[in-house]
Order: C-alpha cells, then structure tokens, then sequence
C-alpha cells in the first residue's frame, strides 16, 4: 500500500486535517455505489496485504504462527498478536528500544508471542490477577512445548536463551503516572532504557494513558490499538489536542462512541445475507424498554452474549436479559407490547444501518484527536490499519516516536515474508 508520511501539526504545508493524508475509505458499504461523505472522510480500514492467507488452509489455524503459540489463541487472536507483535519487532529494532511493555495484557498472548516468539524483552501490566496468574501458567507450558519441540527438531536451534513475559498486577489509573510501567526490568540499567508501549485493544481510558505516558524521557516508541470508545472519559479521554477541542460540534455522546465500536464489515455481510441474525437489535431494544420500566436508573446495562438469539422468542430473550443484568427474569411481562416492538424489526435495522455508516467516521475522529495530541508536542505519528477488518475491526494501531522515521515508517506495514 502507499505511504503518505504525515506531516507535523503547524509545519509548512500542513493543512487542516480532514483527512490527514490518508486514502478515503472505501469499504463494506461504499463499493458499488458514490461514497457517502462519512466515507470520503475517514480514514482507510483496508491494510496493506490481502484478506489473510494465514487462514486459507485452516480457518482456525493461522499457517503464520506454529502450532505452540496456536494453542488456546482463537483464530482472530492469532492474526492480531502476530501482526502487532511483529510490528513491534520492527519498531523496536528501528527505534533501539531496550525494552517492550504491554500494558493491559490479559492472559498475556501477545507478551508470550513478543518474547518466546520474537526475543524481546517484554514487561506484561494487567490489573486482573487472575488474568496475570493465568498467564504466567500459559507462559510455562509454552516454553515447556517449544522445548519439546527443540528436542524433535534439533536443526531448529534457538540462539540465545528464551525469556518468559515479566508480569505485573497493576492496575493503571488513567489520570495519573504509573511508575512501575517507566521502570525497566532488572537486567536493563535505567540509565540506558529506552521503552517501547504497547496495548493490544486497550478499553477506553487505556489508550489515553498511553499516549501521556509516551511523553515521558524513558519512552522512544508506541503501537497502540484502540477499543471501547463508550468507556471514554469526557472531558479527560477525549478530546486531547487543541485542534479537536476548539471544533464546533466536536461533541460525541455516548449513542456515538458506542456504535463506533461495531463490527462494520460483519454487519454488512449479515444485511447481504438477510438472515434471522439480523433481529437481535431489535429484540435488544425490546430489553432495554423493559429494562428501563423496571429500573429507570439502570441505562445501557452490558448484556453478555445471548447465544442463537434467532432461535428465541422475543419473550424468551427478554427473560434471558434481565437474568444477565441481575434482574428478575419472572417480571410480569406486557406480551402485546414485546410483539409491537417485534413488528419493528426491519425499522430498527434500517436505524441501526444509518448510524453505523457513521462509525467509521467517529473512530476516525477519536483516533485523528490522538494523532493531533501526540503532533502538538513535537512528536512524530501515523494512523496504520495491520490488521484484516473482517477479523479485527478495530485494526487502525497509532505507531509514534520521538524522532522521525520517514519513509521507513511503511515498513511497518508490511507483512513478512
């Protein structure tokens, strides 16, 4: 794909940022027809590569990773980690990075890829300790396996010793500086650290705090992927620069961020196959009236998948909801009502179709507002899409540094051979 380097906030010949230098986006919904407005501004979702081979032979198999870092990563996991991780590398070996840090690292699939797969030193923050104890587990039967399989293969020899993810309980506060997440691991002197972050779908504020964690001397680089925007603090998480707080209309309620967060591609195959999937919003909408009726400060409460929603009755669904937001699920229900909302089906996809062709515009806001944050202060930073959208559909990542990169910033999005 071709690159555009962006260029610096206030620099000769940088203009407003409609579109900040990238192609529009022509995607899931704008092929075949004039692209919407919404499109013409925001920024491309179509990576650099073709719809993953990595899952030609196998939909469940990435042939890109070995069967050890394939265990229990589900396909759409393998293809993040893989990619970001090996962006990471690259960064890192661009940038002299001594040290990498993942920060709300989970289970840590992405830590073990980076250090048992790529050899870099990694440091995993996560708050969850179950998570971390979890993952220090799947850290040591990893490394059990890929010694095993050193033993099968002896021409496969890895150079150097292998070392597991350093993982920290912590959680981070958003509005404040973590130490432990600037420190570097024992055997990396601070005087000599440079670090590198990243986040793999770090929630809402997350991926603030590592953008303001970027700013300090010890950091030389980051690759961070968004995710859940609704979780946004505002003001606080958005908006950032100075740019986007002095637009007009820069507001973005919840309703906003919330759909930005959708799955664009996944639902324009659904619309195309126009099959019984396509009711779950509109028995959601059934709920949440319910809902409120019953608790009127209880607003937008997460409901955990309901699975093979089309096989339910509309009643049956509704029961099932209240249950997951901790709300008895014997409320006398007013059936008459429930069939009415039902009979709107085909005018809450026709709603909810119109307002996710604005998704990919908002996220492009949300995203060009960190861009512009990271711009102001001198710093250099691109907006990548690595990761295939039908898969990952928050796949644009921010790589920034604190020098500039130039023209090798489109090896990042390369896939290697």
């Amino acid at each position: 794909m071709g690159h555009t380097p962006l260029l610096m906030a206030g620099s000769p010949g940088w203009t407003e940022p409609a579109t900040a230098g990238h192609t529009a986006a022509g995607d899931a919904w704008g092929r075949g027809s004039g692209q919407s407005t919404a499109y013409a501004l925001a920024f491309t979702r179509t990576p650099g590569f073709q719809t993953p081979s990595e899952f030609l032979e196998n939909p469940s198999q990435s042939s890109r990773l070995t069967a050890p870092f394939r265990k229990h990563v589900r396909p759409k996991k393998q293809h993040e980690i893989r990619r970001l991780g090996e962006l990471v590398k690259k960064l890192s070996d661009l940038t002299g990075c001594t040290q990498v840090v993942d920060v709300g690292s989970g289970q840590g699939h992405l830590s073990r890829f980076m250090s048992l797969g790529l050899g870099l030193m990694v440091k995993s923050i996560e708050g969850d300790q179950r998570l971390v104890e979890r993952a220090q587990r799947l850290d040591q039967e990893l490394l059990q396996a890929l010694q095993k399989e050193e033993k099968r293969n002896p021409q496969v020899v890895h150079t150097g010793p292998r070392h597991c993810p350093h993982h920290v309980v912590r959680w981070v506060d958003p509005t404040a500086l973590c130490e432990e997440l600037l420190l570097p691991l024992e055997n990396s002197p601070q005087s000599e650290a440079r670090l590198l972050l990243t986040g793999l779908h770090a929630c809402g504020d997350l991926s603030v705090a590592l953008l303001r964690h970027f700013c300090r001397p010890e950091v030389a680089a980051l690759a961070s992927v968004g995710c859940c925007y609704m979780k946004l603090s505002d003001p606080g998480g958005y908006p950032l620069s100075q740019w986007v707080a002095g637009l007009p209309g820069r507001e973005l309620p919840y309703r906003l961020r919330e759909g930005a967060c959708h799955a664009l591609e996944e639902y324009a195959e659904r619309l195309q196959k126009a099959g019984p999937g396509l009711r779950t919003h509109c028995y959601r909408a059934a709920l949440e009236t319910v809902i409120r009726r019953a608790r009127p400060e209880l607003r937008r409460p997460g409901v955990q998948g309901i699975p093979r929603v089309h096989e339910l009755k509309i009643e049956e669904y509704v029961q099932r909801g209240l249950q997951r937001v901790g709300l008895d699920p014997h409320l006398p229900l007013n059936l008459a009502a429930l069939r009415a909302h039902q009979a709107q089906e085909n005018r809450v996809v026709a709603f909810f179709s119109l307002a996710l062709l604005l998704a990919p515009l908002v996220e492009t806001l949300i995203l060009l507002d960190r861009l512009l944050y990271l711009q102001e202060q001198g710093f250099h930073a691109e907006l990548l899409p690595i990761f295939s959208p039908e898969l990952s559909p928050r796949n644009l990542v921010l790589v920034a540094t604190k020098r500039p990169l130039g023209e090798t910033f489109s090896v990042l999005e390369t896939e290697d051979s």
